[in-house]
């Protein structure tokens, strides 16, 4: 299947639902307080979403990848910011590993739509 638009890159999909996630996530009342780690966070899974689709629409294979890389590194730092909200008793552990592997499978969509682009030229 031939992927025409950015909307039918499963990975962006799995981005976009990660996203309504973590907005859903920081309006928690505790949360929604602490507005450094809420914008944070808020921006790194749009910012996982939006470099995918940016990307998608760059004009050539090589620019595509750069922009997963992009994506990749942000879905990263959603990782990295779970574990501030965890350790902040924002969230709990179970919350915490849901949205965690959740990135994880978006990480996994993510390289290897990079390895596929690599192999393409």
């Amino acid at each position: 299947m031939k992927i025409t638009r950015f909307e039918d890159i499963e990975s962006w999909k799995e981005a976009r639902e990660l996203t309504r996630g973590i907005y859903l996530l920081t309006t928690e009342k505790r949360f929604s307080r602490d507005f450094g780690l809420r914008d944070q966070i808020q921006r790194a899974s749009v910012s996982v979403m939006s470099n995918i689709a940016e990307g998608f629409d760059g004009g050539s294979h090589k620019m595509f990848a750069n922009f997963l890389r992009y994506s990749y590194r942000s879905a990263s730092e959603v990782q990295s910011l779970l574990y501030v909200a965890l350790d902040s008793h924002y969230i709990d552990q179970a919350i915490f590993q849901t949205n965690f592997n959740h990135i994880s499978k978006i990480k996994r969509l993510i390289g290897g739509m990079i390895k596929y682009l690599r192999s393409t030229g």
